[in-house]
């Protein structure tokens, strides 16, 4: 099964960094609302300590639906999907390749944007990076798992732009929250104790329902 996602998974970067249009267009949309809540920031209201976790989460979670909305999409010319399913790999690989490919496209946009953040925001990243990347990683798994799933379920109807983030924001609240919260913790310069419940919360969140999805994908790409 791992040698089947990581088949799959190299097909789909190797096509997106070939074409590179989804990750630009995720990186510019990111940058773009970055500045845009730059400018409409009022820094003597909120702090930029208090803002910056907020920004930092709403605009990962918009950009990454951008890839997400791709991931089966690129199987539709031609019904490449129909090859796909037909091949030897298994179902839940083919799922589990799909969120990998997922998870590199996010983590680019991540390791472009929070340079940017840092910029604008004065982003003091310096003594926060290695909690932070734990934290950006927990958040990106759940993020491709759950949109991962609801892009198969969205792609072959009329509207899937609109549908998939119908679908997939609701499921994506308790990954913002928690890793919202557990930035602004750490931003605050609490305890990282004080982080650790919102952090166990991203975990079982991941682990939950990256086995959740693995396991009802199979199901959901026969329908």
């Amino acid at each position: 099964m791992m040698r089947d996602a990581w088949v799959i998974a190299k097909k789909d970067l190797t096509i997106e960094f070939r074409t590179r249009s989804g990750i630009l267009s995720a990186l510019v949309f990111a940058l773009l609302g970055l500045v845009i809540f730059y400018y409409a920031w009022d820094p003597t209201a909120v702090a930029s300590i208090d803002l910056a976790p907020g920004v930092l989460w709403v605009v990962f979670t918009f950009s990454g639906l951008l890839g997400l909305n791709r991931s089966f999409a690129i199987e539709q010319s031609e019904r490449a999907i129909d090859g796909l399913l037909a091949s030897p790999a298994s179902r839940s690989g083919i799922f589990l390749g799909k969120a990998l490919a997922n998870l590199v496209f996010v983590a680019v946009v991540q390791i472009v944007a929070i340079p940017a953040l840092v910029l604008f925001y004065n982003f003091p990243i310096a003594r926060i990076a290695i909690p932070l990347m734990g934290i950006l990683l927990l958040a990106a798994i759940g993020l491709c798992a759950v949109g991962t799933l609801f892009s198969s379920m969205a792609v072959n109807t009329k509207l899937a732009e609109l549908l998939l983030p119908m679908l997939a924001l609701p499921f994506f609240v308790p990954i913002v929250i928690g890793a919202a919260q557990s930035t602004a913790k750490l931003l605050s310069g609490r305890p990282a104790i004080e982080a650790m419940p919102w952090l166990k919360l991203l975990l079982a969140f991941d682990l939950v329902f990256v086995l959740g999805c693995t396991l009802a994908y199979p199901f959901t790409i026969e329908e």
